[in-house]
């Protein structure tokens, strides 16, 4: 006859849990509240910017929910209970005198003006596609098997494109690209640009307009995102010195290169190691090797706060299980860090790599053969 045992009897001693601070489970229980009130008002931002409510509502000035569906088209209940919604989220403002709501400047730059510097309305389909795809996720956790980027949600290549897009118009051409030591000039006078894991082209788009004597190629595995950028592009006026190729990182085509570039696409990459090899393959002697990737400190101490938290969310669902889908599977993660990351470019034969420059989003590195 088998033996059974009592599991409860063989587990180590734990000594019993403390008793709870009630002002400190106050507080936390009012940042869990404010979390629960942030993630279930992100389908209200994906709805005020596809109808239109928050540009009518920025152009108008101070409506009732009356006057703002009647405006927009939209049934009046809906719009009544969404504005008050945006009221409580602190995104649109309320005068309760003449029960009107209206949008402050900064609220119109965030949610209203897709030009604008700081625009993340759009963003909020990646938070989307994160609740979309957690049963995958689960999965993965449990077998350690990869979710490539090709299998989640398309809502997510779309609020990816649109979160970094931001950035990429506010500092590729203004800031980072002077960052690198003589690549403008050469832009300028004409050069010849890669740009891997381009997705839907944003990067490669902004680049082609800024230095038109220059040629781009936009390169992504994913035949879907590329599909999109080659739309993107005519959306653009169809740039004579820019073309998209559907190419993995590792076989990307061609040499004598200025300039390549990697926009946040390096650590999802499941051997990032072979990717920036290839591309000490294709540049010049003396070209460049621009990184652009989400921005983080060294160690996960110098990332707890809320860009930490954002970007490490993102590699838990996004990131690490792309990387772990693919041959190598390094899984770098989004907070990877100048150090590690520098020690993959090393790696792959690069004898001099730089943090070029950062912004509180972005951090941006510069190698040289």
């Amino acid at each position: 006859m088998g033996t059974t045992f009592n599991t409860l009897e063989h587990q180590p001693d734990t000594k019993p849990a403390a008793e709870p601070d009630p002002a400190k489970l106050e507080a936390f229980m009012g940042k869990m509240v404010g979390d629960m009130g942030a993630a279930s008002g992100g389908a209200l931002v994906i709805l005020g910017e596809r109808l239109g409510l928050y540009r009518a509502l920025a152009e108008s000035g101070p409506v009732t929910s009356e006057e703002l569906a009647h405006r927009t088209g939209m049934h009046e209940r809906y719009v009544r209970e969404w504005l008050n919604a945006q009221a409580a989220s602190g995104y649109v403002e309320y005068d309760a005198e003449t029960r009107r709501f209206f949008m402050s400047p900064e609220q119109i730059m965030a949610l209203a003006d897709k030009n604008s510097p700081v625009y993340v309305a759009s963003a909020f389909q990646l938070t989307a596609s994160v609740y979309m795809d957690e049963p995958k996720i689960a999965e993965a956790f449990r077998t350690g098997e990869g979710v490539g980027w090709h299998e989640h949600s398309t809502c997510l290549f779309c609020g990816v494109e649109q979160f970094f897009r931001t950035g990429y118009r506010a500092h590729l051409v203004q800031e980072w690209l002077p960052a690198l030591d003589g690549i403008v000039e050469r832009l300028e006078a004409g050069a010849k640009v890669a740009d891997i894991g381009c997705g839907h082209g944003a990067s490669t788009i902004i680049m082609a307009q800024a230095f038109p004597n220059s040629q781009f190629v936009g390169l992504d595995y994913h035949e879907a995102s590329i599909l999109r950028a080659r739309e993107a592009a005519r959306e653009a006026g169809d740039p004579p010195n820019l073309r998209f190729e559907v190419s993995s990182a590792k076989d990307s085509p061609g040499a004598d290169y200025d300039l390549v570039t990697v926009f946040d696409a390096l650590h999802d990459m499941g051997d990032p190691v072979g990717a920036a090899r290839r591309v000490r393959e294709m540049l010049k002697p003396d070209g460049a090797f621009m990184i652009v990737e989400p921005m983080a400190g060294d160690s996960l101490t110098e990332n707890m706060n809320p860009v930490g938290r954002l970007y490490y969310a993102a590699s838990t669902m996004i990131c690490t299980p792309g990387s772990l889908a693919q041959e190598v599977g390094l899984g770098l993660g989004a907070q990877a860090g100048p150090k590690r990351l520098g020690e993959v470019l090393c790696e792959a034969g690069f004898s001099r790599v730089r943090v070029a420059t950062t912004t509180p989003f972005n951090l941006i590195l510069e190698a040289r053969p």
